[in-house]
């Protein structure tokens, strides 16, 4: 279903996503060599009911595969994990690339969104190249995104980004639609062809 958002309800979904940011920002401070993940999860529980928001994730249940309720706050991808890894008894090391991924709904409006960062003080030589060309890739398909432009032209602004920085872009993930619950249709795939797909209007939500 593509949900389209009153004036009001973008208004409150500025406020769900700042709430999003802010806790990723506040987990990331926290993050240091030692950090288990299993505490960014506890961290992430309590810093979600302090803001006066519901997890969309602990009882999310994914379809098409998994068991039963994801069971954790936020996501938790180390190194080359994917990045909707559950939070387990790991604890990080000096140079690990970390992706922290939370959505939250807040008086009825939900926001989604993700950060990655090394941990510590080491950088491995492939891992800042490729949260730069990641950033770069957001930023293109932000701009993208306006009143009348189609799905394709995001798509397409994302993956020439990421295939002129050297990177394969894989399209079974992607951004999608976001409203009243966390996953909406449109998918937003990481590479298009301009002017196709659907076209964007105001109050259209999307997580890229």
């Amino acid at each position: 279903m593509i949900e389209i958002l009153t004036a009001a309800e973008v208004a409150e979904a500025a406020r769900t996503g700042a709430v999003v940011g802010d806790i990723l920002q506040a987990l990331r401070q926290r993050c240091e060599p030692g950090t288990n993940l299993l505490d960014i999860d506890r961290w992430a529980e309590r810093m979600i009911r302090e803001a006066g928001a519901q997890s969309c994730y602990v009882d999310y249940v994914p379809s098409g595969f998994g068991r039963g309720p994801f069971g954790h706050y936020i996501c938790t991808g180390v190194n080359d994990a994917v990045l909707h890894g559950r939070p387990r008894d790991q604890r990080l090391a000096d140079g690990d690339l970390l992706s922290l991924d939370l959505a939250v709904v807040r008086n009825g409006v939900a926001a989604d969104a993700a950060i990655s960062f090394v941990v510590g003080d080491v950088v491995d030589a492939e891992s800042a190249p490729l949260i730069a060309a990641t950033e770069r890739a957001l930023a293109a398909g932000i701009a993208a995104a306006r009143p009348g432009a189609r799905i394709g032209d995001l798509s397409h602004a994302i993956g020439t980004v990421l295939t002129e920085a050297g990177y394969a872009v894989n399209n079974e993930f992607g951004g999608h639609g976001i409203g009243s619950t966390m996953h909406q249709d449109p998918h937003v795939p990481n590479s298009g062809r301009p002017g196709r797909g659907y076209r964007l209007r105001p109050g259209l939500r999307l997580a890229l």
